[in-house]
């Protein structure tokens, strides 16, 4: 391969890199995170606390921790957190229960 092609062709690869982590890229990306979160949550008003965890490619997944209120009447609008596990490569959310982060009251 003669030098200007394979330079070419290297100057191809790092533009189409830095095209997909443009910060129009990554807020496309935050969006449909949280879309897909907040959609998988069982919460009603299901809103991110903080920002995303955006673990390494090597994972392939990005981590948001969600509250909002339980849905069942019975519950009587309780906050409830849960954890969702954003799949980057199928786009898909897993969500499970996260109330063990709160500090447990103190006995008196």
């Amino acid at each position: 391969m003669k030098p200007a092609t394979l330079t070419f062709l290297c100057l191809t690869v790092l533009a189409t890199q830095a095209h997909a982590s443009s910060p129009d890229a990554w807020a496309a990306y935050d969006k449909a995170v949280l879309a897909g979160c907040t959609k998988a949550s069982g919460l009603k008003n299901a809103k991110p606390v903080g920002d995303a965890a955006q673990f390494d490619d090597r994972v392939g997944y990005t981590a948001v921790l969600l509250q909002g209120q339980y849905p069942q009447k019975h519950m009587k609008g309780q906050q409830g957190t849960e954890l969702c596990l954003f799949n980057k490569k199928s786009k898909t959310a897993y969500v499970t229960e996260w109330n063990s982060i709160r500090p447990t009251a103190k006995a008196q």
